[in-house]
């Protein structure tokens, strides 16, 4: 009985899953409609190609659809920006999963790592994947917070809270997207499907912390700072119409690098790595630090670890 019941089960769930997938057909369908309907010239120039409109889920996609795309990415990225770049698509590793420790007793606001990771991430200059907030001291009050705070930096009284994606183990932006174009992968790092995104936003609403970021427009990004080395899940240039966020860095960080914005930072704040083994920075500050999470009681299980020292 139980054996009957664990297959049905199974196979409701499998068909609620193409029944997803085929629902996202439709809406990328009503939606290209309507922006050839609706929007500008810009719009309509920019509409999906024939390739691009029927191209399937990135997890569906064999080596040689993904050889088609980087290499059609490639060429769009040298005629609209007038810049040679290759597409990667580094898989995770075995037996990693990443985590990010920040140490607010040695942040000092200086915003090095939201300068770094607008260039590492080819994200338009009018905003990055990182905020910082200025904070007063003895209180927690995020909402109290300010990102344009002016002048030298640290001021008295004050301390600074970065806040980026937390790559939560219980993601609700994944909960949230009707067309499961955004997923956690096995080393912990939430990535998005940009060719699958349709632009509708849920995920964005569903993220406490702020962390997505919608495109209202096509990104602007001076072609003498466009970073050519790029992930198709990560830093690759993204549409119009789509939402992004941080990804750790999953083009630098999959092959031992470490995430451009840690690189940047003057003060040792940042410290990234694998918690599965003992001997990273990570499972060492874990251990021994008074750790902690924001916003906790929602229980969206964050990778992204705060302390002070």
């Amino acid at each position: 009985m139980t054996t009957d019941r664990s297959k049905r089960n199974k196979l409701f769930l499998e068909k609620k899953l193409e029944e997803k997938i085929e629902r996202r057909t439709f809406l990328k369908g009503l939606a290209t409609g309507l922006g050839l309907a609706l929007f500008s010239p810009e719009k309509t120039a920019n509409a999906l190609s024939f390739d691009e409109f029927w191209q399937k889920h990135y997890k569906e996609l064999t080596p040689e659809d993904k050889k088609r795309i980087f290499e059609r990415i490639e060429k769009q990225t040298l005629e609209r920006h007038h810049t040679e770049v290759k597409i990667s698509d580094h898989r995770p590793m075995d037996g990693v999963e990443f985590v990010y420790c920040l140490n607010l007793s040695k942040c000092n606001g200086n915003r090095k790592c939201v300068e770094a990771c607008q260039k590492e991430n080819n994200t338009d200059r009018s905003f990055s994947y990182i905020k910082v907030l200025e904070m007063e001291n003895g209180g927690f009050n995020l909402e109290k917070g300010t990102t344009h705070y002016l002048g030298p930096v640290p001021k008295e009284g004050k301390f600074y809270l970065p806040v980026q994606c937390n790559q939560c183990d219980n993601p609700p932006c994944v909960k949230a997207c009707p067309v499961a174009a955004t997923w956690k992968e096995k080393d912990g790092i939430v990535v998005i499907d940009y060719d699958w995104c349709i632009g509708c936003r849920y995920c964005q609403a569903a993220c406490p912390y702020e962390a997505r970021h919608f495109n209202f427009r096509t990104p602007e990004i001076p072609e003498n700072e466009i970073n050519p080395d790029q992930g198709y899940l990560s830093n690759r240039i993204r549409p119009r119409g789509v939402v992004e966020k941080c990804t750790f860095c999953l083009h630098r960080t999959r092959v031992g690098k470490l995430p451009a914005c840690l690189e940047a930072c003057p003060t040792g704040a940042r410290k990234f790595g694998n918690i599965l083994d003992p001997e990273s920075d990570v499972a060492k500050i874990i251990k021994n630090e008074r750790v902690f999470v924001l916003k906790e009681e929602l229980n969206t299980l964050p990778r992204f670890y705060y302390f002070f020292s």
